[in-house]
């Protein structure tokens, strides 16, 4: 699946995100993105993932208690379905989901998942976002820089602001450069990216990390529930 036109209004979030989508799309920015997108599919190129907002659906707001940000969407045909690091069940699992669910599985104990999916993460307020939500079929980045990391720092904003402390997982040196945006009492941890080429490279390195379990035990020293990975 790709994505077929680029009309924000067609692309459903949920009410606590609205205003915030609602005002990025308003403004210069936002409009520059979609004359871009929509230039785009006009020379025929092909964009994922078909629903760039998915994450927004699938975890309001004020259910956010974990926050994975990764850098674009996958770039190969039928990966990308519009949360980070997230494939649709069927899909084979790409290097650096592959790493995550091997690091879940020595972390936590857990048996192999079926399915490369994460969308049962995102319905227990672990939102899964990248920083640039729209991707060219092999060409990764390439629709970086174009706008939507105006939105999402917006939308990083919106979960900070929130009080209520929640825990940032800030793979990769380019996640890690939003942590001067997160302060008390939220909680940041950091390891290298989950990619081949750095999951197991000093000084941090992703495999041996023990996040999920380290952020479990963090929600339940505060009598919160733990996410079921």
């Amino acid at each position: 699946m790709k994505l077929a036109h680029a009309d924000p209004a067609r692309w459903p979030v949920a009410p606590g995100w609205a205003p915030t989508v609602d005002a990025f799309f308003a403004s210069s920015d936002g409009r520059s993105l979609t004359d871009f997108l929509a230039t785009r599919l006009a020379q025929g190129a092909t964009v994922y993932p078909p629903e760039p907002l998915r994450a927004l659906t699938l975890t309001p707001p004020e259910t956010v208690r974990v926050i994975i940000l990764g850098q674009d969407p996958y770039h190969g045909p039928g990966q990308a379905e519009g949360l980070a690091f997230s494939v649709a069940p069927g899909v084979s699992f790409p290097p650096s989901l592959r790493n995550i669910l091997l690091e879940r599985q020595r972390d936590l104990g857990l048996a192999p998942p079926l399915h490369g999916s994460l969308a049962h993460w995102a319905a227990q307020g672990v939102l899964l976002l990248n920083t640039c939500l729209s991707v060219e079929d092999g060409q990764p980045a390439s629709h970086a820089g174009k706008g939507w990391e105006v939105l999402t720092d917006a939308l990083i904003e919106v979960v900070t602001r929130n009080p209520l402390p929640k825990a940032f997982l800030l793979w990769g040196a380019h996640a890690q450069k939003k942590a001067a945006r997160i302060a008390t009492p939220h909680r940041v941890f950091a390891a290298n990216h989950p990619s081949p080429l750095s999951a197991r490279r000093g000084p941090t390195p992703f495999l041996g990390c023990g996040h999920f379990g380290a952020v479990n035990d963090w929600l339940r020293e505060q009598g919160r529930a733990p996410i079921d990975w």
